[in-house]
């Protein structure tokens, strides 16, 4: 006689429909767990847990100057993740963001190194420009091997990353090093008329997070209100669907791709013409990767991205303090922004899937 053994199986099973209240709620469900994770890590590592927590997630917003600069490092990050999660909507996955800002940087910094003694107020605003058109070109290479061999653009963009960051090396090493910096790899001070007019006086926030947020609205009509946007994101959520409506692969691959290396471009270019005032290695902080977490942590969504790339700037300053009074390492910040993003995908994952379990036949019994 043969039985059947029975055994109750786990599986996952996508929902109909998502409760746009518990979509609200993943971001800080994985805030909670990134934190509580990382404050385990911290008292494995002998660190105090509650000072690293003080001066990483409460000291960016306890003063004005610590918030003026969590809105300076919110600029560059919430403009290149705009740019990042309109490819991303569409399964377009740029990871070369870092690659392409550096390329604007270097394009935006071509007009003051060439021409030292020219003023205006049009130089920056040239310098912006030029900028985000080097970071387009930069990612056009991405979109061109892509498009017409078919290549990674994962693998193809953040290749294209490392050979940007060479690129910057020799010229600040070369052509463009500043012969009177002491043999520091960095270009000339750029001029007064190169650099982005501050916005808030008494700190170094600059117009450029105004571009930021313009940048965000653009973003937002663009993905919900025009018919481009439309098809981009059919094309990423039903490709066949869109095909059969006669929406172009090419185009959409195209598109998503140079509007994240104009929105990366743009951001490095202001990041030269602003804070730094003029060209050095140090310009590849990695905002290109973290922008990635901050689209990403924003639900992909223009308005979510706003207060994602918030909490990422303030991870940045309070990562700074507690290098400085917990005696933290950078890897362990690091590991906290990898975390948090890991975090996220879990808890998204269970606001698009649910469990069902399943009863499944085992083996056969005498």
């Amino acid at each position: 006689m043969n039985a059947s053994l029975r055994l109750s199986l786990p599986v996952l099973v996508r929902r109909e429909s998502a409760s746009p209240a518990i979509k609200l709620v993943a971001p800080a469900v994985a805030l909670g767990l990134a934190t509580l994770l990382n404050l385990g890590l911290y008292m494995l590592m002998g660190r105090d847990p509650g000072a690293v927590f003080h001066a990483m997630l409460l000291e960016p917003f306890l003063s004005w100057a610590s918030f003026s600069e969590v809105l300076l490092k919110m600029g560059p990050l919430l403009l290149i993740a705009q740019g990042l999660a309109i490819g991303f909507r569409a399964k377009v996955f740029n990871i070369g963001a870092e690659g392409q800002f550096i390329l604007g940087a270097i394009f935006a910094s071509a007009i003051p190194i060439w021409f030292p003694q020219a003023t205006g107020q049009w130089i920056w605003p040239a310098m912006l420009i030029l900028g985000a058109l080097g970071g387009a070109l930069w990612a056009s290479i991405t979109a061109f091997w892509r498009v017409r061999l078919n290549a990674n653009e994962i693998l193809v963009s953040l290749m294209l990353a490392l050979v940007a960051a060479q690129l910057l090396n020799y010229l600040l090493l070369g052509p463009w090093k500043d012969p009177a910096g002491f043999n520091f790899p960095q270009s000339v001070m750029f001029q007064y008329d190169a650099m982005v007019p501050i916005l808030i006086p008494g700190t170094r926030v600059n117009v450029s997070l105004l571009i930021a947020f313009a940048f965000s609205v653009a973003a937002w009509i663009f993905m919900q209100r025009s018919f481009a946007g439309y098809k981009l994101q059919v094309g990423g959520l039903a490709p066949r669907a869109a095909g059969y409506a006669g929406f172009s692969e090419g185009r959409a691959i195209w598109l998503s791709l140079l509007v994240g290396g104009f929105a990366a471009g743009l951001a490095g270019a202001a990041e030269v013409a602003g804070p730094l005032g003029q060209l050095q290695r140090s310009i590849s902080t990695g905002y290109g990767y973290a922008a990635i977490i901050v689209a990403y942590l924003g639900g992909l969504h223009p308005i979510g991205i706003i207060f994602s790339a918030l909490l990422m700037a303030a991870l940045y300053i309070g990562g700074d303090n507690a290098m400085v009074s917990a005696n933290l390492p950078i890897a362990a910040v690091r590991v906290f922004q990898g975390s948090l993003l890991l975090a996220y995908l879990v808890a998204i994952a269970f606001v698009r899937y649910r469990f069902e379990w399943r009863q499944a036949a085992h083996g056969n019994a005498p």
